[in-house]
């Protein structure tokens, strides 16, 4: 049977027909590009790595709902390697070589303060999850921790008035913990008490020896605990080993995963966290999104305020770059101060006078189980003032770089 060929004619016509369909196909979108500028290793690594799965999640909820003006979120990871210099020099990668929309993260207030200066040069935006010393308002920053009315000065009075005014501070070596006993020792003056002891040991800290044979001779009432990261396992192993389980301990840097690592066998009887949030809240919202985060990462993982923080970011940039028809920064971090939404911990709600959030106190009492056991210290949510107002701006300001530069005749480096 002879083979049937088309006419030229009707080929061509067939091509151009291919070609208006296929001219009718949506060209691909392109993504929002967001910057996450948490630590993946060194001593802060597992702490910034949690922080890093919750951005994600965010961005994935976002995006099987349709992403933010019909474009989906692209995230842009950057290793701090728990290194402040290093952070900044990721951040201007991020903004100027991979062009992301914004950046999320820093853990500490060391890390914040060196990208500080790189954020408010290209006019970009950081949003930051952890709660802080205060002492700071940039319009480049969205603080979403709690400032010192919101977790350290709330808490140390409960301490003060539940233990006792004989109080022992122990930090990490670096900006947050320093500040935060300084303003702790103006509440133990104004009630009368006495600070016996002051101790800053560096992030990588191992050896808490000397510290808790300290602690045993001076018999504070309470210990006020802003050690951070992973040098926790060790203090708290430390406490358990000495049989010192009957000191009270209030803690302003431990929450739910820091508390696992902890772990049953160095379990405090008498240890007391402060946050604005607990994995425990029995709101519906809050369950639905520990499920959430649980379905995604594994059902051993557990969440806590600098997560449920970190999260909450992505959905207030997001809320704001709709409000605002754009995700350019500038536009953006003129829509956010006026955004608003729910989230797992209440309303999410910025003070547009001082770009933090309002925030509810709560005291955790730990268990065994790497969970706490939760009431309200405050009755409503409570306005952030990151320069408490019994001195005034420039005060503070002075008092912090006094602190930063002269203790011990260290330099701002060793105080990091």
């Amino acid at each position: 049977m002879p083979r049937l060929r088309a006419p030229l004619a009707v080929l061509l016509a067939l091509a151009a027909l291919g070609a208006a369909f296929a001219g009718l196909r949506p060209a691909p979108v392109e993504p929002i590009r967001l910057g996450v500028l948490h630590a993946q290793s060194g001593v802060i690594g597992e702490s910034g790595r949690n922080l890093v799965d919750a951005i994600r999640l965010a961005a994935e909820q976002i995006n099987a709902a349709g992403g933010v003006l019909g474009r989906p979120l692209e995230l842009v990871v950057a290793d701090t390697r728990s290194d402040d210099a290093h952070a900044a020099r990721e951040a201007e990668r991020l903004i100027d070589e991979e062009g992301v929309e914004a950046l999320f993260g820093c853990w500490t207030s060391a890390c914040r303060k060196a990208v500080l200066p790189v954020v408010e040069r290209h006019r970009s935006l950081l949003l930051y999850p952890l709660q802080y010393e205060g002492m700071e308002q940039s319009p480049n920053v969205v603080y979403l921790g709690a400032a010192p009315n919101q977790q350290i000065l709330p808490g140390a009075r409960w301490a003060i008035d539940t233990y006792g005014p004989r109080i022992y501070l122990l930090g990490s070596d670096y900006i947050y913990p320093r500040t935060a006993n300084r303003l702790i020792r103006d509440l133990v003056d104004a009630a009368g008490g006495q600070v016996l002891a002051e101790r800053h040991l560096p992030l990588s800290a191992t050896d808490f020896s000397v510290t808790v044979a300290e602690i045993r001779r001076l018999a504070p009432d309470v210990l006020l605990n802003t050690t951070n990261g992973a040098a926790n396992r060790h203090l708290f192993a430390a406490l358990a080993e000495a049989g010192l389980g009957s000191v009270p301990v209030v803690s302003f840097s431990i929450a739910e995963p820091e508390l696992q690592a902890i772990g049953a066998a160095h379990h405090h009887p008498a240890h007391h966290a402060v946050w604005g949030y607990f994995q425990a809240l029995p709101d519906a919202a809050n369950q639905q999104f520990v499920a959430a985060f649980k379905a995604r990462f594994g059902p051993a993982r557990a969440v806590s305020d600098p997560i449920v923080a970190s999260y909450n970011s992505v959905l207030l940039w997001a809320a704001a770059a709709r409000d605002a028809d754009s995700p350019a920064a500038e536009q953006v971090n003129r829509a956010i101060g006026r955004t608003s939404l729910a989230d797992p911990s209440g309303i999410l709600a910025i003070d547009a006078a001082t770009r933090h959030l309002w925030r509810r106190v709560y005291l955790g009492h730990a268990r065994a189980d790497g969970q706490f056991d939760v009431q309200e210290l405050s009755e409503a949510p409570v306005r952030p003032a990151p320069f408490p107002p019994y001195r005034n701006r420039e005060h503070w300001l002075q008092l912090v770089r006094e602190m930063h530069t002269d203790a011990s005749g260290r330099s701002a480096e060793g105080l990091r």
